[in-house]
C-alpha cells in the first residue's frame, strides 16, 4: 500500500491553526509582561499618582510649618505683637489704665414678667 498523501487543504488548515496558537501564546506572554506579576502596570500608575498627591500634601504642610515658625519668631521678638496677644487673649492692660466692668441682669428665659 502506498503512503497516504494528505490533502493540501488539511495541511494549510493545520499550519493556520499552529500560527493562530503561536499568535495567541505571544499575546498571552505580552499581556502577562504588561499586567502580570506582583506589580502590574496599572498598579505602578496608581502608585505614581499617589506619590504626586503625597508630595503636594507634604509641600502644603511644609508651607504651614514655615508660617508657624515665622509667627513663633514674631511672638518671641515683636513687642507690639506680644502686647496685642496679651490684651486679646488674656485681657491684660498696659500700665495704670483703668478697667471698667459692666454688669447686667441676665435675660429671663420664657419671656415671663
Amino acid at each position: 500500500m502506498p503512503p497516504r498523501k494528505s490533502s493540501p487543504s488539511s495541511t494549510s488548515v493545520g499550519r493556520v491553526a499552529v500560527r493562530v496558537a503561536i499568535a495567541a501564546a505571544c499575546l498571552a506572554v505580552a499581556g502577562f509582561a504588561i499586567q502580570g506579576g506582583e506589580w502590574s502596570t496599572s498598579d505602578l500608575i496608581a502608585q505614581k499618582r499617589r506619590i504626586a498627591r503625597l508630595e503636594t500634601s507634604v509641600d502644603s504642610l511644609q508651607h504651614v510649618v514655615d508660617s508657624l515658625k515665622a509667627y513663633r519668631h514674631r511672638i518671641q521678638t515683636d513687642p507690639a505683637l506680644q502686647e496685642r496677644i496679651a490684651r486679646e487673649e488674656f485681657g491684660m492692660v498696659k500700665g495704670n489704665k483703668e478697667l471698667l466692668y459692666r454688669f447686667t441682669e441676665p435675660a429671663r428665659a420664657g419671656g415671663g414678667r
